[in-house]
């Protein structure tokens, strides 16, 4: 089958790859109808995600049709429409069991090399580097799912494929950024980053009763798409004093919840960026924190700051002292996405959640390195770019 593969450091090619097979009793096999580039991905193409190798097959936020399930499987026939959670996790172990998908003991083949690099392994995830599992991604004709009871949920009818792509893991994504960073009526709540996990944040801290919500970008039309669909209020941080409009907007307080939904690979025109950049290029650190020191420092007291974006190595100028001073709440982690797709896919049914406008852009596998150029650089008002395995291109 054709996929897209990652061929070094800022390289994508379509190449053949071998066709998935049933590795165990709870995988299944899904046609792909669609895959959706993440700004996570960005990393990878980047080589700040270490463990990539060539051939390796990329993406991890999709939706398909099930073309054959192993025997152990229950909740799933040949036909179904499902979306897939691009977290793979067992259902059974401790953390699975607490609603820790993400932090999942078994979704994972290969746990040394990321216990040598955090501690303790995290929970697997489609084209995501050996660091992740070194499952193949998404941007294929077909894919494997693990644990496929647990990790594939039927889309409802009526709920159109566009919409449920969103479903695997920029929905989930979002609402857990705004549920763990502790959203209550009332909040005033600033988002870091318009892409489509920010919007999908900020719209969950709406529908959790946030009576403000602010999102911050450096890109126009990003933050035009916010303000038209989502109804928010918007920052452009290169044209404004965040930090002095935030205070403006809450009474001289700061947000209640601030969002960070940017990760490594933040950007500005000031002097902070130029350093973060430099130390990235020396390969003397892998991010770029900017977002999250910026949501530390303008968060109220007593407040609470959760990170979404993707966050793989170390970092320096952490604001500690702020945070402990000002009493915050820092919380981070990857999507627990098996623990919100039902119910998100229920909001999306009853129109609560719509995300059609994010994929801005759509295009046949064979144009995939065109449209990560597009994404990576923003060209042509891109949000997001929707790969279709099998038109014809």
């Amino acid at each position: 089958m054709r996929a897209v593969c990652w061929a070094g450091v800022d390289r994508v090619a379509v190449e053949d790859v071998p066709d998935p097979g049933l590795h165990d009793g709870q995988d299944m096999i899904v046609r792909v109808r669609q895959s959706v580039t993440c700004g996570s991905d960005l990393h990878l193409l980047a080589g700040h995600v270490p463990f990539m190798q060539a051939g390796d097959v990329l993406g991890h936020e999709f939706l398909g049709e099930v073309v054959e399930v192993g025997p152990e499987v229950r909740r799933h026939r040949v036909g179904d429409r499902v979306v897939v959670c691009s977290v793979i996790s067992c259902g059974r172990c401790w953390y699975c069991r607490q609603g820790l998908y993400s932090c999942c003991d078994n979704g994972t083949a290969d746990a040394e090399l990321t216990e040598r690099a955090w501690g303790s392994a995290p929970a697997g995830c489609y084209g995501y580097s050996h660091a992740m599992g070194g499952f193949p991604g998404s941007h294929a004709e077909y894919a494997r799912v693990p644990f496929a009871d647990q990790g594939a949920f039927t889309v409802p009818e009526g709920v159109s494929d566009d919409r449920a792509l969103f479903a695997s893991d920029a929905a989930p994504s979002g609402w857990m950024g705004a549920e763990l960073g502790d959203v209550r009526p009332g909040d005033v709540v600033a988002v870091w980053g318009a892409g489509a996990v920010g919007q999908l944040a900020a719209r969950s801290a709406m529908l959790l009763g946030a009576e403000r919500v602010i999102v911050i970008d450096r890109h126009e039309y990003r933050l035009a798409l916010a303000e038209q669909h989502l109804g928010v209020e918007t920052v452009n941080i290169e044209h404004t004093d965040v930090q002095g409009e935030l205070r403006e907007a809450t009474g001289g307080r700061g947000p209640d919840v601030c969002i960070e939904a940017v990760g490594a690979q933040a950007q500005h025109s000031g002097p902070q960026f130029l350093y973060d950049q430099l130390k990235q290029q020396l390969r003397i650190s892998t991010e770029r924190p900017m977002a999250v020191r910026e949501a530390i420092h303008a968060c109220r007291k007593g407040g609470s700051v959760f990170i979404l974006g993707l966050f793989v190595g170390f970092v320096d100028r952490f604001p500690l002292g702020a945070m402990m001073n000002k009493g915050l709440t820092v919380r981070a982690a990857q999507q627990h996405g098996q623990r919100y797709i039902p119910m998100l896919l229920e909001r999306m049914a009853r129109d609560e959640i719509r995300t059609e406008y994010l994929a801005t852009h759509r295009l046949p596998l064979a144009e995939a390195s065109q449209g990560y150029r597009m994404f990576r650089e923003r060209t042509d008002d891109c949000v997001r770019v929707v790969l279709d395995p099998h038109a014809p291109g």
